[in-house]
């Protein structure tokens, strides 16, 4: 059984945005899918293609056994193989008409609408674009991200775990890592600093062991810092992500996204700005309110969720 997992990371699979800059954290917690599939197909040959930036979080995983890096020349190769499986979970529209020119049994997710220039989805995949829909609507969903896309490839969600590649060389020196940096695609996700710097404070009062976010130019040595703390408290990041692969503790910060989408795996809890804004949450870059939400972040509340303890 031969499959083909096209998830660059440049748009989000079900955000309606689509973009240039590589989302790791979506490619990550993409991964989860993995074992659904070795599961039903245990002697599969699993192939993903990748922008170069996300590479690290997929390397030496076990569960794929070739890794493509998108270039100029890798679309060619694709549409001369053969595969049994193609699962295109990219929205960009070239990507999309590449997954339907790719010989292929079975298609699942994103396909090209050659009507309007755009993304549609295979009819395994339509659910995605319900996802989508709902999230721009009033209708706000409720169902994992995992779990839609387990379920997509006609797999039973049973809060299947991120799967890393990378092996940490280091141990667990810190009580708690601060991760408050946010990404240049989503300010708005961000506490602010002087917020940060308040936490840090509190924290010390209480004794523990702090260590802010290492790592900002190489991933390997971000997951490294990662994983020398026992306890991460993080914006709604890649960060979280591999914190989560990583099975550690877990305070996420949520505003502009929904903490609703991210399985907690019985270790994450979860904080919401004490703010009444109906727009909470808008999934947008830009923040369209007088009240930022994330100023209104109460700081006891994560010191109460802090859990360092196995």
């Amino acid at each position: 059984m031969k499959i083909l997992i096209i998830k660059l990371g440049y748009s989000e699979t079900l955000d309606s945005e689509i973009g240039k800059i590589p989302s790791l954290g979506d490619v990550l917690r993409t991964t989860p899918i993995l074992s659904a599939l070795k599961d039903k197909y245990p002697d599969s040959d699993i192939t993903w293609l990748v922008a170069e930036e996300a590479h690290p979080l997929l390397n030496n995983n076990e569960y794929i056994d070739r890794i493509l890096i998108w270039d100029n020349f890798v679309p060619f190769q694709l549409l001369k193989e053969r595969f049994d499986i193609l699962i295109n979970l990219e929205k960009i529209p070239g990507v999309c008409a590449i997954a339907d020119m790719v010989d292929a049994w079975v298609k699942y997710g994103f396909r090209f609408d050659s009507q309007t220039g755009t993304y549609s989805a295979y009819e395994k995949g339509l659910d995605f674009l319900n996802y989508i829909q709902n999230k721009n609507s009033e209708k706000k969903t409720n169902d994992y991200w995992q779990k839609v896309l387990i379920e997509m490839i006609g797999e039973k969600w049973t809060g299947q775990e991120y799967i890393l590649g990378y092996k940490p060389k280091t141990t667990a020196t810190y009580d708690i890592g601060l991760n408050y940096k946010s990404g240049s695609k989503w300010l708005t996700k961000a506490m602010p600093m002087d917020k940060w710097k308040e936490l840090e404070s509190l924290l010390l009062r209480e004794n523990y062991k702090i260590s802010w976010q290492e790592g900002l130019n190489d991933l390997y040595e971000y997951i490294d810092w990662l994983n020398s703390c026992r306890c991460i408290i993080t914006q709604d990041s890649l960060g979280l992500h591999i914190a989560i692969a990583l099975k550690k503790k877990v305070v996420g910060i949520f505003g502009p996204t929904s903490f609703k989408e991210v399985y907690p795996y019985n270790r994450c809890q979860f904080i919401l700005p004490k703010v009444n804004c109906k727009y909470m949450p808008c999934y947008e870059s830009i923040c369209k309110n007088d009240k930022f939400c994330m100023d209104y972040i109460n700081l006891n509340e994560i010191i109460s969720k802090v859990n360092i303890n196995s």
